[in-house]
This record gives structure tokens, sequence and C-alpha cells, in this order.
């Protein structure tokens, strides 16, 4: 089964979860199906409250102690404290990684490297100069992707990602979709594992 893999490529919980989904996708011979999109109009699409508008001590659990603990959990680094550039716009990253799979470039080992250049190095996914050096760090030719961002038909496809995560009700990211069910979160990876097994009992009912 294929595993629909909804994230965008500054997401803290998207990197925490990469490597796992990667093995699990391996042991289950599943294929990761990736759908950039654009987490600034999902999750209000989602009713979330604004980052601006939420309290100190949310920001401290969410963006600091759950990263961490998680970060030891999974056996991975992670930078301390919230990369400088987070803040930046996050269309460059999502649209780059879009035209590599297009392309049929190792999609799996190029968004793995974004999220953890982010979230370790502190890459800016804004940045050609930043986004060119990840991309050889898997060696793949960062140019002739960059130059598809501007394309129209890309640009479509990645508002058509966005505007799916929003109609099947997508909170955040990461979300996973394994045949009619969805999962909200990289702590729900042993729940998608099941399911590309045995899938529960009912589906998600926003997924036609």
């Amino acid at each position: 089964m294929d595993i629909i893999y909804y994230y965008s490529a500054h997401s803290a919980y998207a990197y925490l979860g990469a490597a796992e989904l990667k093995r699990i996708a391996d042991r289950n011979n599943a294929k990761i199906v990736h759908r950039p999109m654009d987490l600034r109009a999902v999750m209000p699409a989602a009713g979330s409250q604004a980052m601006a508008d939420r309290s100190q001590a949310h920001m401290d659990y969410f963006f600091n102690r759950e990263i961490v603990r998680w970060a030891e959990e999974r056996k991975i680094p992670v930078m301390e404290g919230v990369p400088t550039h987070h803040a930046n716009q996050i269309h460059l990253g999502n649209k780059l990684l879009i035209a590599a799979d297009q392309a049929g470039l190792d999609i799996d080992a190029l968004s793995e490297e974004m999220l953890r250049a982010h979230w370790v190095d502190d890459a800016d996914v804004a940045s050609v100069e930043d986004l060119t050096a990840i991309c050889h760090a898997v060696d793949i030719d960062a140019a002739p992707l960059l130059a598809q961002t501007d394309d129209q038909d890309l640009e479509a496809l990645y508002q058509s990602y966005t505007d799916e995560a929003i109609r099947i009700g997508c909170f955040g990211s990461p979300t996973y979709v394994v045949g009619k069910d969805m999962f909200y979160g990289q702590d729900r990876l042993s729940l998608v594992e099941r399911a590309l097994v045995k899938p529960y009992e009912g589906t998600w009912a926003l997924i036609g």
C-alpha cells in the first residue's frame, strides 16, 4: 500500500518522523507518496490557533520540550531552539521537493535531508544557496529544480496538494493517509505501520 505523506519542508515533527517513516515503508514494501503543502494555509483552514496567539507554555512544550524528547526517542540530533529562519516563506523548499519528485529523483532522501538541515544545521528553506547545498548533500543538481519552481504547472500541483490536505481535514504536518484512514502526527507512525498490515475498522469520513 502507499503512504500519502502531507508535510511542509520546514516542519519539526515531519523531521522527527522522517527516518522512521522511511524504515516503516521499507519494512512493508510501501511507497511514500510525497505531498508537500502550504502548511500556513492548511492550519487555519483546520481551525488551528495562530502561533502568535498561543500561550508561552504551549510554545515551550510543543516547540521545545516535545521536540527535544522525541529527538532523543528517535535517536536523531536537533538544534537548540527554533531555527533562525523558521518564519521565512516555505514555498520555495516545498516546490523544490515537488520538482524533484516530478523529475523522478530520490525524493525520500532529499526530503529527509531538507528537514534535517533546517532542524540541525539551521538551514533556510527559503534560501537558494542553502537549498543548493541540501541538494548537493544527496547528489542532486539543484539548478534545474530551482528553475522549475516558477513553472505554472508546478505551482498548480503545489496548490492542489494544499487544497487536497484541506479537503481531507488535515490538521498539520506531518499527516499520513493509508487507504481511507488518516493519521496526524509522527507519534502515530506505529499506527501507520499497523494500518499497512491490517487496516483499522472504519475510515476517516473526509477521504472520498
